[in-house]
């Protein structure tokens, strides 16, 4: 059966879509756009991949390049999972008026606290901090011992964490 230049575009848009993701974890190798045309790009990243793991240095997807490519994309999907951190930093404060990632997980924490607990209240998770994520955070303070601000800094954002992995931890398995 004869390759088609269907299949080779396919294979190319593959062996890309493999590249790019083994970019986002080693920066030595450059990011490719997957787009199924064996340009100058993927050349490049394909060199670098193989200088990277010691492979001949040729810019040609061999079946050896291809194998290995192959096994190390695998190889990170297989690794641990990676810790995911959110917070900006120490001195960082979500506040009323914030928007974004953040503050969908802010209120997913405090929805988990909410549903475990009867004096918890629960917000929507709309990625806004609004007035009535702002009430939460501030009783989430009032029973956590902390300043009632209606803010999330460092040490309200640290005990909203260690609630979630408590109540994680009571859940039957």
């Amino acid at each position: 059966m004869a390759y088609t230049d269907a299949q080779r575009r396919q294979h190319i848009m593959e062996i890309q879509r493999y590249l790019y993701a083994i970019s986002l974890f080693n920066n030595r190798i450059p990011q490719v756009i997957p787009d199924g045309s064996y340009g100058g790009d993927t050349a490049l990243a394909v060199r670098a991949f193989q200088r990277e793991y010691g492979l001949p240095e040729t810019g040609n997807t061999d079946p050896a390049t291809w194998n290995r490519i192959v096994r190390v994309y695998r190889s990170y999907l297989d690794a641990a999972p990676a810790p995911y951190n959110v917070f900006p930093s120490a001195v960082y404060v979500s506040k009323s008026g914030d928007k974004g990632q953040l503050v969908y997980i802010i209120q997913a924490m405090l929805n988990d606290i909410g549903g475990k607990y009867d004096n918890a209240p629960c917000v929507d998770i709309c990625g806004s901090f609004d007035a009535l994520t702002e009430e939460a955070v501030r009783a989430f303070q009032q029973r956590s011992g902390l300043p009632q601000t209606g803010k999330v800094d460092s040490p309200t954002w640290n005990m909203l964490v260690r609630c979630c992995e408590h109540i994680d931890s009571t859940l039957p398995t």
